[in-house]
């Protein structure tokens, strides 16, 4: 059996699944606009959503009126309906087509936000690089959002093994990090499901 291809895989998901046809599909994303929130940021601040291609994140950010946002995700077809949705407003925003772990931040951030693409890293050295990556990425005082399948949550998403943090584990990983606050939450999926997920508030 040949390697594992994250990207083809994740173009398949994104070339063959409806919006809405996905576990992770939030029309509002409520935890994520939660923190934005309480992060309390300046319009002009440097937000990054990392995996957040096909999310309604973004199009919270652009209404709130926020200047300077980038988009990463893996897959460029969910960059694609990203974009189409959001029509004339998508040239308001930095879209990055790339693996979190191959990406080379030409700037720092003000706030880091991840739901759900971390715990795809099932390597400990994967993990190591994107520690490293998040890091070297953040300015001092930005804020650093993270939320993984809790340990009650799922053991697979979309045919992958992931990885289940318990708050204490993610908060010893990113120990260089203050962490500022905590959040375990029911992700209910459009098949009347619920996923467990932890997320944890820091600031460098």
């Amino acid at each position: 059996m040949g390697k594992f291809n994250r990207k083809v895989h994740w173009e398949n998901i994104y070339s063959t699944k409806k919006i809405n046809e996905v576990s992770w599909y939030q029309i509002e994303p409520k935890t994520s606009i939660s923190f934005i929130n309480l992060a309390g940021l300046e319009k002009d601040a440097a937000i990054i959503d990392i995996g957040g291609g096909d999310s309604f994140f973004v199009d919270y950010l652009v209404k709130e009126g926020y200047t300077n946002i980038t988009i990463l995700d893996i897959s460029e077809m969910a960059i694609k309906r990203a974009k189409l949705r959001l029509g004339d407003s998508a040239s308001k925003v930095s879209w990055i087509v790339s693996d979190v772990n191959n990406f080379s931040p030409k700037h720092k951030y003000d706030f880091w936000h991840d739901r759900a693409t971390f715990h795809f890293l099932t390597d400990s050295l994967e993990v190591n690089q994107y520690k490293e990556t998040v890091e070297n990425a953040m300015n001092k005082n930005g804020h650093f959002v993270i939320g993984t399948f809790s340990k009650t949550g799922p053991l697979k998403c979309s045919g992958i093994d992931i990885t289940q943090y318990s708050k204490q584990e993610i908060i010893e990983l990113f120990h260089t990090f203050k962490i500022i606050s905590d959040l375990n939450v029911k992700h209910l999926t459009p098949f009347e499901t619920t996923q467990d997920f932890v997320f944890c508030y820091f600031v460098k």
